[in-house]
């Protein structure tokens, strides 16, 4: 079933967002490296898109639990346009800390306002093809902002290339102001029965399950965009070759998430889990063993179509698992821990990288993702059982 107009422009929203937010994470880490600076500074620049949404996911999701999600998505889009902005006018290192932290910590106000809305107006036999529809949107969008911000480099400059991406946070800003995300059916939340701790729902079995394999998956993700083009520069590829390599993951994304709806009828939510892990060691194990543009373009693209599987299967998993009237909330949780590894693994790796090579970088995430297996893996068995 197609989605409605609304649901539709919420989508559009979190793909102009996050066209936004991919293309000028790339384009940072290619024009750090552009100035020279180390793996550990370039770390340091991606760890900072997700350190205020490290710390701000929960409360923001409190936030859209108590008022609606309008204002804060109004709000995210107007931090990711000046986040945009400020590098397309002023050069040099110091600018992108600051944009880093804008563009990061608006993209988490727009993530944690459209999971929760795209959750909650839908009944639970739906619920996973609405988030795979949402899903669908920012595979596009995973895909066009590295290939955009590859081809507009080599053919332009790095400033050209943040002004192209303002114009896509100006773009989801004008749409939620003047759009018809208003009519979006949102129920009122059910009020939690007391005030409680987000910490609460980690104390709970199945969440915390639920938490600990989306976040490997997330931090999978994650790492190959900063990782890759670290890598990419090494072996000698241009910007655009860069961008099309992540495009490839993105569009694998995209295709496997198109499928979701055939999938998710013949295989559960943990089978699904389980295989995305066991993909993700795969294609770890062998990314140092790649040199050449067209075997990095097919290890991204099977990684693509693991991580891609994850993201609407975990969302519809947290969504019935949370508490009534913590919704949000639990989305807020999730990107919490999401992020405070984004923070936590450019940082470590990006001084791995310098200190021991990529290669020893790639096989430790390898191993981490090793370690949901298991976890996954009864899961699936339980349930089926069950």
């Amino acid at each position: 079933m197609f989605p409605s107009a609304p649901l539709l422009q919420l989508i559009l929203v979190s793909l102009m967002a996050h066209i936004a937010l991919a293309g000028s994470r790339i384009t940072t880490s290619l024009y750090a490296l552009s100035l020279h600076a180390s793996e550990l500074t370039i770390g340091t620049l991606i760890a900072l898109f997700s350190l205020f949404p490290m710390m701000f996911a929960v409360p923001a999701g409190r936030l859209v639990d108590r008022i609606g999600i309008m204002k804060p998505m109004l709000g995210g889009c107007l931090a990711m346009s000046a986040g945009c902005v400020l590098p397309s006018m002023f050069s040099g290192l110091p600018v992108l800390y600051l944009a880093a932290i804008l563009i990061g910590t608006g993209f988490m106000a727009v993530q944690v306002s459209s999971q929760h809305c795209v959750g909650a107006i839908s009944a639970a036999g739906n619920r996973s093809l609405n988030f795979s529809w949402l899903a669908l949107g920012y595979s596009v969008s995973g895909f066009c902002g590295p290939v955009f911000a590859g081809f507009v480099i080599d053919q332009a400059q790095y400033n050209i290339s943040y002004a192209v991406f303002s114009g896509f946070a100006v773009a989801s800003l004008c749409l939620v102001a003047h759009g018809r995300l208003v009519q979006l059916p949102l129920a009122p939340q059910q009020k939690p029965a007391m005030a409680a701790s987000a910490l609460d729902l980690l104390r709970d079995t199945d969440m915390r399950r639920i938490y600990f394999v989306g976040t490997l998956l997330s931090a999978a993700w994650d790492l190959f965009t900063f990782v890759l083009p670290i890598h990419g520069s090494r072996l000698g590829f241009s910007a655009s070759t860069i961008g099309l390599i992540l495009g490839c993951f993105s569009a694998a994304t995209f295709v496997v998430r198109l499928g979701m709806p055939w999938i998710s009828r013949r295989f559960s939510e943990w089978q699904v889990l389980v295989s995305a892990l066991m993909l993700s060691v795969l294609c770890y194990g062998l990314f140092p063993l790649m040199r050449e543009p067209l075997s990095l373009m097919t290890v991204a693209a099977i990684l693509g179509l693991a991580v891609g599987s994850s993201q609407p299967n975990m969302l519809a998993l947290l969504h019935h698992a949370a508490p009534a009237g913590r919704a949000a909330e639990a989305v807020g949780v999730r990107i919490t821990i999401g992020n405070a590894c984004q923070v936590i693994l450019p940082l470590a790796f990006g001084g791995a990288g310098a200190a021991l090579g990529l290669s020893a970088v790639f096989w430790s995430m390898g191993a981490m993702i090793g370690a949901g297996v298991p976890v996954a893996w009864r899961n699936a068995r339980t349930k089926k059982q069950g």
